[in-house]
């Protein structure tokens, strides 16, 4: 089966301590550089999720938009 175009899938062995290893290819494709946070998002029907670096920055420019002079 082929995968479609932009679409992946890699394993990772979790450790003893529950760190995993993201795979070199993943690392490379979204730029994920040592030191970056990740997001991780998880629900217990679908499982763990870690969306794109930047995924979430409009949200958060929203979330905290100044309204009248003031933060939210």
């Amino acid at each position: 089966m082929t995968a479609p175009k932009g679409k992946y899938a890699w394993t990772a062995t979790v450790g003893e301590k529950g760190q995993i290893v993201i795979p070199k290819q993943a690392r490379d494709i979204f730029e994920i550089k040592p030191g970056d946070t990740l997001l991780l998002l998880g629900d217990e029907e679908r499982g763990i999720a870690i969306p794109p670096k930047g995924a979430f920055a409009e949200l958060f420019g929203v979330a905290f938009q100044e309204k009248d002079g003031e933060s939210v």
